[in-house]
């Protein structure tokens, strides 16, 4: 797998990781990230993914066709370091790494390299674009017939 680089996290990204694992509590989330460019934008949540309040588990099997740079879980116990499992999931799944915990916040979350060691990853207020999305129009925009 090629490495990319990697310029920092749109922040409803992350907004929406701490969230998911907020929901998830006491239970762990867990999605993979995709980038734009050099921007994760995306948590990509896989069919059949389980969890419990001892850990999550991602079937790879069910990852289409597409690049991932790497994943995001929570942690329940507050304890952001990564375990020894952690760590070989993270060698198959790119080399950004987000570990969540309580309270959730900007500040409870940390970012690991495939190796498991500590990166920075910085937090970046970009906007997205809206799109139409495969032709549908705005529900909210009025057309003349």
């Amino acid at each position: 797998m090629r490495k990319r680089t990697i310029r920092g996290i749109a922040k409803d990204t992350l907004q929406f990781i701490l969230e998911a694992s907020r929901s998830s509590y006491p239970s762990e989330f867990a999605g993979l990230l995709q980038a734009e460019e050099d921007v994760i934008t995306e948590v990509l949540i896989l069919p059949g993914t389980e969890s419990s309040r001892m850990s999550a588990l991602i079937r790879l099997y069910m990852l289409p066709n597409m690049q991932v740079v790497g994943s995001a879980h929570s942690h329940p116990s507050a304890d952001l370091r990564p375990s020894g499992p952690d760590v070989q999931f993270f060698s198959r799944t790119g080399d950004y790494h987000i570990i969540a915990g309580p309270p959730f916040d900007e500040n409870s979350w940390t970012c690991y390299d495939a190796a498991g060691e500590r990166r920075r990853l910085p937090i970046l207020d970009i906007d997205f674009k809206d799109e139409e999305i495969d032709g549908l129009a705005d529900p909210n925009r009025e057309d003349e017939l």
